[in-house]
Parts: C-alpha cells; sequence; structure tokens
C-alpha cells in the first residue's frame, strides 16, 4: 500500500468532500481515503498495482473537482522542484544548452528554461542529485543562477493563492453591496416612509420601477456569478453543494421577477402595478451581496488557521555561510548537503541539524523544547535548525538537512495532523452528504404545501421555497470539526506539544487512566550509581566497579550507563569486553579477560545458581536500597556474588504536581515498571501515585496495557518513545516524552517535545479545549439549521405567526460560517 496526500480544489461544503470520500472510497484499490474541507486535503491510501493517483485524480475530476497529487519518482519518492533566475544568457542556444545540461543530470525529470523571463524550472529526484548539483552543472556551462526563495514551498504557494482568492472575493463584494444596498433603499424604502419621485414610483411607472430594479440586480448576479456557474453543473451531475442551494434560491426569485418584467409589456396599467409590486429582484441580489461576504468573512478566518504552521517555517533561516575551501560563501539553506561545514554567526538561528565542531556559545531552543534558558553548546554536542545561537560563533557539521530536519518533521506532522480528521466529524460527513438533496425536497415539498394545501399565493410559496433553500447550508457542519483540529494542533505545535491525529485529539479528551513508564518519565532517565556494597572477602570495591565498567561498556541502558560513568569519574579506564550477551529485561554477561562476568537482577543470578543470601550485611544493604528507592543491580564473578550496586534516579521536580493534577481531573495514575515491588511502591508514593504495577518485563507492558484496557479503561501510556514502542502503539494513547532535540517524534500519538512532564497536562487540557470547541461548532451548525429549517418552511405561519424573509435567511446561512470559524479561532488563545 502507499499514502500520498493530494490537494483538492473546488470543494464549497461538506457535502463536496463527503462526496469525493464516498467515490474514491469505492474506488478499487483504495484502502482509506478522508478529505478536508479546512485544509482542502485529501489523504489517500491505495494499492499501486490496483489503483493510481491519475485514476483517482480522473474519477474526481468526474465529479467537478481538481486533485493535484505531487510528482512521484518510479520508486515512490516525492520529486522535488527548482526554480532559477538565470543570468548570461544571450539567445536561444543558451537556454537550449542549459537544458540540455541540466536534463543530462541523473536524476532531472525536466529542464525548462525561459529565455524571456531569463528564469529556469527543473524538476528532480532528491535522492539521486542535489540543486547544488544542478546549479554547479549550470555554471560550469557559463551562466549565473540566483534561487528564487519561494520556489518549492508548497505551503507558502498554497498561502499565496489563498490571499489571492480572498483579495477577489473582497473586490467581488464592492459591486455586489454598491448595487444592493440602493436595491434594498428602492424596493423597501416606501416601507419605511420613503418617498419615491414620481417617474419612479410603481404606482405612476410600474415598468421603469422594474428596469431600475433589474439594472441594479444584473451587476450583483454578475458578481455572484461563481454560485451558479459551480453550484447548476454540481446538481445536473447529481451531486448539488451549497452553491447549488444558492443558485437555485436565487435564481427562482430572478427569473419568476424576469418574468413578471416581462409580462408588463403587454398588461394593463393596473396589472402592470400589481406586477410591479410582485418583484422579488432585492432578495436575490441581498441573498448573493450577503453570503458573498459571509463566504468572505470564512475564507479570512481560515486564513488564520494556517499562522501557526507559518510561524514555525519562518524559524528556518533562508540561507547558510558555508566554509568552502577556507572561505565563507553565503548560499540558500535547500542547498546545504549533510557533511558541509557552516559557520553559525552570534544572533544568527542554525540553518540545519548539526553537530557542533568548534566553538563554544550558548543556544536557545525554546522553539523545539519551550525551555526559555539557552543551553551551552561546545564540541561535539548537536544542535537543532531553527534554535538560535545567542552569543559565540559555531562551527557546525551539518547531519540533517530539507525534510530531515527536526523542524522540518515538526511541521509536516502538524500539517499531517491539521489534514486529519477527527471520528466525531463522521457524524457530520454523514449528515451533510444527504442534507443537501433533503433540504431540496424540503424546500419543493414545503412551496407546494402552502401552494395547494396551505391556499397561500404563489409568491408566498416562492418566498417559503426560496428561504428552506438558503437557510440550510451544511458548510458550517463540514468546517465544524476540522478548523478545529487545524487551529488546537498548530496551537498545540507552539506549546511544545505535538498531537499527531485528530483521532489522538479526541481520544486524548476522553481518558480516564494514564501509565507512566518510571525511568526518563516519572524520573530524569540519567541514572547515578549512588552506592557499591561488597560481599565481605570477595574482591576490591575497585575492582568491582572496573570490572562492572567494562562489562557494560557495550550496553545503552541507562544502569549500564551510570555504572560506566561513575568508573570514568573515578578515573578508571575500563577495557572492551571480550564477550558479551544481554540477557533482557534481566542483566548481561561478559567475560573479560579470563573473568566472566554477571550483573543483572536477582532473577539473573538465581537463573544462573549463584545465592545471594550469604553474606546478612549484603542481605541488609539490599533491604536499604530498595526501601530508599534505589534500583539494585547484583555483581558477580567466576560464580560468585561480589557487590550490590544502588542506582538512582532523581524524581522529576514537576512529578507529584503533574500527578496531583491528574487526579483532581479525575484519572488514574498508574507507574508501570521493571523495577522490584519494594523499590517501585517507594517511588509511587513520593510520586504521589497509588497503583503500581511493578517486575514487568519490557515485552510484557504492552500486555499490561491490554489488560486494562480489557477492564474497561481508556488507557494513555507516556514513556520515552523508545523502549516503550509496544506499549505506546496499544494504548489508547501513547505519549512520547521527549528530550531536548533527541526527541522520539515518530513514536507515540502524542510527543511531548519539552523534557518536561507538565507538557502531558499542556496536552490533555488542550485535547479537551478542542474537543469542547469542535462540540461548540457541531451545536452552532446544527443549531441554525435545526431552528432555520422549520421557521423557513413556514411553520410559526401556521400559528399564525411571521415567516422568514429569504434575505435573513441567507445572512444567517453565512454568519453560521463565520461563527464556526471564529469560535475555532479562539483556540489561539490556548494557555495551559
Amino acid at each position: 500500500m502507499k499514502s500520498v496526500q493530494a490537494r483538492i480544489k473546488g470543494m464549497h461544503c461538506a457535502a463536496c468532500s463527503g462526496r469525493i470520500e464516498r467515490t474514491v472510497g469505492g474506488m478499487d484499490g483504495v484502502e482509506a481515503v478522508s478529505v478536508n474541507l479546512a485544509s482542502e486535503t485529501m489523504d489517500l491510501t491505495y494499492d499501486p498495482l490496483v489503483s493510481s493517483p491519475e485514476a483517482v485524480a480522473g474519477r474526481i475530476a468526474e465529479l467537478g473537482f481538481e486533485a493535484q497529487f505531487p510528482a512521484m519518482t518510479a520508486e515512490g519518492g516525492e520529486l522535488e522542484e527548482l526554480r532559477l533566475d538565470i543570468g548570461g544568457m544571450h539567445c536561444a542556444a543558451c537556454s537550449a544548452r542549459i537544458e540540455r545540461v541540466a536534463g543530462a543530470l541523473p536524476g532531472v525529470g525536466s529542464a525548462s528554461v525561459n529565455l524571456a523571463t531569463n528564469s529556469g524550472s527543473f524538476v528532480f529526484d532528491p535522492a539521486r542529485v542535489s540543486r547544488r548539483d544542478i546549479r554547479q552543472a549550470i555554471a560550469d556551462a557559463g551562466f549565473t543562477t540566483e534561487v528564487r526563495s519561494e520556489a518549492g514551498n508548497v505551503f507558502e504557494t498554497r498561502r499565496r493563492e489563498a490571499q489571492e482568492r480572498l483579495a477577489a472575493q473582497r473586490r467581488e463584494l464592492i459591486p455586489a453591496f454598491a448595487f444592493a444596498l440602493p436595491l434594498l433603499i428602492l424596493t423597501m424604502g416606501h416601507m419605511w416612509g420613503m418617498p419615491l419621485p414620481g417617474w419612479l414610483d410603481p404606482m405612476h411607472a410600474p415598468a421603469t420601477f422594474a428596469l431600475v430594479q433589474l439594472g441594479l440586480t444584473l451587476p450583483v448576479v454578475w458578481s455572484g456569478r461563481n454560485f451558479y456557474l459551480q453550484g447548476i453543473p454540481a446538481l445536473l451531475r447529481g451531486g448539488p453543494n451549497m452553491d447549488s442551494l444558492v443558485a437555485i434560491g436565487t435564481g427562482a426569485a430572478f427569473v419568476y421577477s424576469l418574468w413578471n418584467t416581462a409580462a408588463m409589456a403587454v398588461a394593463d396599467p393596473q396589472a402592470a402595478v400589481h406586477l410591479a409590486m410582485d418583484l422579488y429582484y432585492e432578495s436575490a441580489a441581498v441573498l448573493i451581496a450577503m453570503i458573498s461576504l459571509g463566504k468572505y468573512f470564512e475564507a479570512r478566518s481560515r486564513l488564520k488557521t494556517s499562522d501557526a504552521i507559518r510561524a514555525l517555517m519562518q524559524l528556518a533561516p533562508d540561507t547558510a555561510t558555508l566554509i568552502r575551501d577556507g572561505r565563507q560563501v553565503v548560499v540558500p539553506v535547500d542547498e546545504v548537503e549533510p557533511g558541509d561545514t557552516l559557520l553559525v554567526k552570534p544572533g544568527e538561528r542554525i540553518p540545519v541539524d548539526g553537530e557542533v565542531v568548534d566553538g563554544r556559545s550558548s543556544v536557545d531552543e525554546s522553539m523545539l523544547t519551550g525551555e526559555p534558558m539557552p543551553v551551552g553548546k561546545a564540541a561535539g554536542d548537536a544542535v537543532a535548525g531553527g534554535t538560535l545561537n545567542t552569543f559565540g560563533a559555531l562551527t557546525v557539521a551539518a547531519r540533517r538537512v530539507g525534510r530531515d530536519t527536526m523542524l522540518a518533521r515538526i511541521i509536516r506532522m502538524v500539517q499531517e495532523a491539521q489534514g486529519s480528521k477527527a471520528p466525531i466529524a463522521n457524524l457530520a460527513d454523514r449528515v451533510s452528504f444527504y442534507f443537501v438533496p433533503a433540504v431540496m425536497l424540503l424546500a419543493v415539498a414545503s412551496g407546494l404545501a402552502w401552494y395547494f394545501a396551505g391556499g397561500e399565493s404563489f409568491p408566498f410559496s416562492l418566498r417559503i421555497f426560496v428561504a428552506v433553500l438558503v437557510i440550510a447550508c451544511p458548510c458550517a457542519m463540514g468546517l465544524a470539526t476540522p478548523v478545529s483540529i487545524m487551529v488546537g494542533t498548530g496551537r498545540g505545535a507552539q506549546l511544545g506539544v505535538l498531537i499527531k491525529s485528530g483521532r489522538a485529539l479526541q481520544e486524548a479528551g476522553g481518558l480516564d487512566t494514564v501509565v507512566f513508564d518510571k525511568t526518563g518519565t516519572l524520573t530524569h532517565g540519567r541514572p547515578e550509581l549512588a552506592a557499591v556494597t561488597m560481599v565481605r572477602g570477595t574482591m576490591a570495591r575497585t575492582e568491582a566497579v572496573y570490572l562492572a565498567a567494562a562489562a557494560e561498556s557495550r550496553s545503552e541502558h541507562p544502569l549500564a550507563q551510570a555504572i560506566v560513568r561513575h568508573a570514568r569519574a573515578l578515573e578508571l579506564d575500563p577495557p572492551e569486553p571480550d564477550a558479551f550477551e544481554a540477557v533482557p529485561g534481566k542483566g548481561i554477561r561478559a567475560t573479560i579477560g579470563y573473568r566472566t562476568v554477571l550483573i543483572g537482577n536477582r532473577a539473573f543470578m538465581e537463573d544462573n545458581g549463584i545465592s545471594l543470601d550469604d553474606d546478612q550485611f549484603a542481605v541488609d544493604a539490599i533491604s536499604h536500597y530498595a526501601g530508599q528507592g534505589a534500583t539494585v543491580v547484583f555483581f558477580a564473578s567466576e560464580n560468585k556474588f561480589n557487590a550490590v550496586f544502588a542506582i538512582a534516579d532523581a524524581m522529576r521536580d514537576e512529578t507529584p504536581e503533574v500527578v496531583a493534577s491528574l487526579k483532581r481531573n479525575g484519572l488514574t495514575p498508574i507507574m508501570l515498571t521493571g523495577d522490584n515491588e519494594v523499590t517501585a511502591r517507594v517511588v509511587a508514593e513520593r510520586a504521589g501515585i497509588d497503583a503500581v504495577i511493578a517486575g514487568v518485563l519490557p515485552d510484557r507492558k504492552a500486555a499490561e496495557i491490554e489488560r486494562l484496557q480489557a477492564e474497561g479503561r481508556k488507557v494513555a501510556m507516556v514513556g520515552d518513545g523508545i523502549n516503550d514502542a509496544p506499549a505506546l502503539a496499544l494504548a489508547d494513547i501513547g505519549v512520547a516524552m521527549g528530550s531536548g532535540i533527541d526527541v522520539a517524534v515518530e513514536s507515540g500519538d502524542v510527543v511531548l517535545i519539552k523534557s518536561d512532564l507538565r507538557a502531558l497536562l499542556t496536552a490533555l487540557n488542550l485535547s479537551r479545549a478542542t474537543m469542547t470547541n469542535i462540540k461548540q461548532n457541531l451545536f452552532w451548525a446544527f443549531a441554525f439549521n435545526v431552528i432555520g429549517l422549520p421557521v423557513a418552511a413556514g411553520l410559526l405561519h401556521v400559528f399564525g405567526g411571521p415567516t422568514l424573509n429569504p434575505m435573513i435567511a441567507g445572512t444567517a446561512m453565512a454568519m453560521s460560517s463565520v461563527t464556526v470559524v471564529g469560535n475555532a479561532l479562539r483556540l489561539r488563545f490556548f494557555n495551559a
């Protein structure tokens, strides 16, 4: 299966996105499809042996929409585009030569050079050729190049297109209101006591009165022509949408009025006056103007939902100072390659992920970790792209560039989350899919019922028909969930919390149990060797530390590293073991010289036939250390018990506060650890956790999560994202604790970039706030229709009340979408 995200153009409401989902989802070879109205994207998973993006795009085109898939290589990689301003061209031979030289490079799919604009566009496979290779090839041919900074930036391209559409909508509003307002005054003014001149009074000049109205209406209809150009074809294809409702509603009012205007030509004066009073041009014109105004406000608000992503993208610098042959060369950051040496001056942002090879400085990493204090950096330290070098010059070796940098991965993750759907959205999608056809039937039925059964006039029935059509817009339903997810996930990224999908957002808001891994989660994850107790008469303490450090030097386990660090602190230089074997969850066996060394827990020792109860002093020490919450590790050589190592990992300062907060919010915290019961209980008591699951091997943690779920709990697993991967994957929500720039961003449904457990509270509170926001949006979206539709159909009039003016109905419809988007934007100000 392959997954790809495409952009969808031409959607106007939830009926559009729902129709695409149903149609594409029914195609052979399509495993899953999710269309997001707010971000105008489609996530597609398909079998390449059965279907293809081209086939899907063709099917979508038949529905009246446009799908834009990224260009792909034969191996499934994504192609990139490089746009250059090219200098030095004089004739067609020059442009042809550049196309030939660049096109001959391996991995360049197409090369197009425009002599008139002195520019070129090159599509290439980044896995086979770099941007620098292409520019160098052109330079070798005798031409200069300058990168167009906006090239390849899909996000900025889309944002610019959205701004252009917004500007076009604003321009169309000017004639719409410039003609609709005088029309409204002309038709309604006499009701408010405003006299009309004789040549325009419908009682004396009905034809003029009608023709002036027609003249004022036509420019408004023209400004809103897209309602007809898009809504009527959609209706004819059998997939009516919001535009279809507007087109039919306003079109019916306009055509009826036009018919009456034409009828005046053959009518007698009295009949002409009657016809002049039966015109509805103003209904059509004001409806178009108001709905256009609502769509403009909606589009302007939706543009703000991407502000968080834009803020993250602006952290990445455009250029980098490359050190080449001892010279400093400023190059576009896109051309930096792994292995390049870069100079980062004070006050500059680090362009890519890398390692400091020279210099000393402090780096502000708050954009990644949320930690306000700058972090000291020297040779050997890792640095992340987008972070700010504060005062000293650093020489950095590039390690990860382009799409592989931490910042790029975070941005990509947030964008994917913003394009995902929460399960709660399915309700709105199902309703909106059937909503438009149902509304059309209801409008027809209401109009006919009032005309035939209610005995009302045709104009009255027409107003009912139009009001029902325009009050029932499913657009707000389609926007209710995705706009909240977009704003919520974007705000989370700004606060150092990555929520990777709409599902995770919804699940996190409904948890009742939070399971914590101990090491690295409740504690700092950097244990230290606190004490060594020797079995009397076996060997010297220094010798035991030396041998243990030698044995553990090949292990990456935190406890092993604690022993190795302690040995180095004693200025010991332990050798590499001659043989090494790790027994997961229990310990290690190593050979150093002629000695065989065992280090591990009690079970590991007993498995190897070693008794731990021969020395009462050691036995007492074991009990003492366990009672203090330290992890006890046993050391034996030549099958004889020699020493007890007590290793302690300090608890995070914020752990008790976080646990207490979870309890106040009705959540049950549980500690899950491989430590023995006594040690685990001591640590849990300090943290304020009542429930402990101790002595669990790493491969059994997932089974414990499964057991809790079988009890009916909604479980979040909080771990370091690496050792706890199976448990994180199985939990309803896996929360990966980050550790600065080394965060395992690929693990878990939620990633806490901050090395601070309080970020968990931020994630849970943000999830709840977002879910509350979604429910508010759905309430308002449905409320507008549930309340508005019966009123528009004339329910109040049955009991002697008023009917709903179509102009008010259209305004309410437009405001429903604006209300929903505006409510979602409140999440931008969320603070934990």
